[in-house]
């Protein structure tokens, strides 16, 4: 799109060719995870703008539109039309425009005499937001729109509800047009996640019938002739709603959690300092360029502290180096022999290659140990080690070192919130609390400050779903404690972790990713009889699968928000099964990406309503 819907050439690649990039809110959403500044100057995109600011007349440059076929945006585009604003457009929309729109945005051109001026107009099926190589969201601004207040609450009409399922069908469309396969789908019955799967086996059936139109054409849009069909699960977040909730160890959960990482950016304040200096806020952009975050975004939280002491140890040796080298250097010049120039110059010339690598590397240190101090700043505050620890144990049904009354009792201990999710988490879990233990509990969390509005909601959840399934999904995998900190103590590390306890995560597999496993396997369970199976290709709507090999490919989509905790199990799950000689891939993605306080606030609204 950025090279004018062209396949990009050496050519055009060496000079590119100058333009202007104007996208609406959507599309500045889907853009800023995927390209940075930098990259967007060197495809020769010298401007890049808001279709709905002031902008002044740039001629004889090609203007790149990038927003959704709204009747807003298209207002204005048809307003750019009449002022003349530029010579050439090209106009690229994020989900199809319909028909109609189009005539009527031929029909601003022909009125504003500019249809020579527009160059093309291209469907691009992009409405969805790609945050890394296998984790996708649906939106990021008003994304209220799709949470699991809006599908759950009770007022809700069926217009709305049609409004929600449509929009959902539409991005998961474009997902799969994007990647140019027909997936095979699973869905459980009689919810949300089927209206879903229905509607999407109708529009890739309707799609793939239409032969003049299909998107499909035999499979081969980005070359890959893959021969095994992806499978699509689509999942409600009412199958496990305890892990939304559930205190976390990792370090991208944590920064979601602790710091609100969104769009792959975390803001941090920084402290000021003396003299009257203000606070200035530090952007982190932590995204799949930044090879210690790849590495280290599954770690847990004290593992990760090491890694950064251990880079800081190595980047600093080198500096060390380079210092040794400027003092050698200086020797006087009587006693500059011949062999020691020649030693100093080959050890300068690598020294000047190596420190491009260095500054990028001290820039990423500073980076990632301004990040993880606000995170260890926050676990000291809050105590969320304590919170995690005794969670695992309440999921692992293990018995309880600490009772649960003296943390919500305990004002040094976390917040608010910390301890109402810890309640709801032990509530969920815990099928035998009596009304006498229940109202104990109220008045001690009533007393520590927190708004009870969620558990009205969850109570009745909890009841509802019990009548439903009659069982409890939970297989907790529990934590142990290893040595102290040897690696941060010895070495005077700027992170002191005194009163931290290095927790390791035993590993085990979430409810979702259990779902995945036997769905990809076609392990006969119960579970399996509960999900249809849609197959778009096959021309008679049928339940049962055509073969039962197991699946390579999984995308797995969670209707009513997803997290962090999810997506890395899924990824640990695909290692473990990597190292035991089979090859998963699995893909996350959700409506949206909910940390534990916005999902809190959204049971607390369900709660408030009932």
């Amino acid at each position: 799109m950025l090279n004018l819907n062209q396949p990009q050439t050496k050519l055009s690649a060496s000079e590119p060719l100058w333009k202007v990039l104007i996208y609406d809110r959507v599309g500045q959403d889907i853009i800023s995870p995927l390209i940075s500044v930098k990259e967007l100057r060197e495809l020769g995109v010298t401007l890049y703008v808001q279709l709905h600011s002031d902008r002044d007349p740039i001629p004889e440059v090609p203007a790149v539109y990038f927003c959704a076929p709204t009747e807003e945006n298209l207002g204005r585009i048809s307003q750019d039309f009449q002022n003349g604003v530029y010579d050439i457009y090209h106009l690229n929309f994020i989900s199809p425009i319909s028909r109609q729109k189009l005539e009527d945005l031929a029909s601003a051109a022909l009125s504003a005499n500019c249809v020579a001026n527009i160059h093309k107009v291209y469907d691009q099926y992009v409405n969805f937001i790609s945050l890394e190589d296998d984790l996708f969201v649906l939106k990021h601004q008003n994304s209220d729109n799709l949470s699991y207040y809006a599908i759950n609450k009770g007022d809700i009409k069926d217009t709305e509800m049609d409004e929600i399922i449509d929009s959902i069908v539409d991005s998961l469309f474009s997902v799969f047009v994007t990647i140019g396969t027909v997936p095979i789908i699973r869905c459980r019955k009689g919810n949300a996640s089927e209206m879903v799967a229905q509607k999407l086996d109708k529009k890739l059936r309707d799609n793939l019938f239409d032969a003049r139109n299909n998107l499909f054409n035999a499979d081969v849009h980005a070359g890959n002739f893959n021969f095994q069909r992806p499978l699509l699960i689509l999942l409600d977040r009412s199958i496990d709603m305890t892990t939304p909730l559930h205190h976390t160890w990792t370090y991208q959960a944590l920064a979601h959690d602790v710091l609100d990482l969104a769009l792959n950016r975390v803001v941090i304040e920084e402290q000021s300092t003396s003299g009257g200096v203000r606070a200035k806020n530090r952007s982190c952009e932590l995204d799949s360029k930044d090879k210690f975050w790849m590495s280290h975004k599954g770690c847990p939280f004290p593992t990760v502290a090491e890694a950064i002491q251990e880079e800081l140890e190595t980047y600093r040796n080198s500096e060390d180096e380079i210092k040794k080298l400027k003092t050698s250097m200086g020797i006087d010049g009587d006693e500059l022999a011949l062999s020691m120039v020649t030693d100093n110059t080959n050890k300068i010339s690598s020294a000047i290659s190596s420190l491009p690598q260095l500054l990028d590397m001290k820039r990423l240190i500073d980076m990632h140990t301004t990040v993880a101090t606000a995170i260890l700043n926050a676990i000291k505050a809050r105590k969320l080690d304590t919170f995690f620890e005794l969670e695992e144990k309440i999921m692992g049904k293990a018995t309880l070192d600490k009772s649960l009354l003296d943390i919500i009792t305990d004002p040094e201990t976390g917040t608010a919130d910390d301890k109402m999710r810890l309640f709801i988490v032990y509530y969920l879990c815990n099928s035998q609390i009596t009304d006498a233990d229940y109202k104990k509990f109220e008045s001690a969390l009533q007393d520590a400050g927190c708004d009870l509005s969620p558990m009205a909601y969850i109570k009745r959840w909890k009841g509802y779903t019990k009548m439903a399934t009659g069982t409890n999904h939970y297989k907790g995998a529990g934590t142990k404690t290893v040595n102290m900190f040897s690696k941060l103590v010895s070495q005077g590390s700027s992170f002191v972790m005194e009163g931290v306890k290095n927790l390791v995560v035993k590993r085990h597999n979430l409810p979702v990713t259990e779902i995945v496993d036997n769905l990809m396997e076609f392990k006969s369970s119960q579970e399996l009889d509960e999900y249809y199976y849609l197959d778009p290709k096959q021309y008679k709507l049928t339940d049962i699968p055509r073969n039962r090999s197991p699946f390579q490919d999984a995308f797995v989509f969670v209707i009513g928000g997803g997290n962090y905790i999810e997506y890395q199990n899924l990824a640990d799950y695909c290692k473990q099964k990597t190292t035991s000689g089979q090859t998963k891939r699995v893909t996350y993605g959700a409506t949206t990406l909910n940390n534990a306080t916005q999902f809190l606030k959204q049971l607390a609204h369900l709660g408030q309503d009932l």
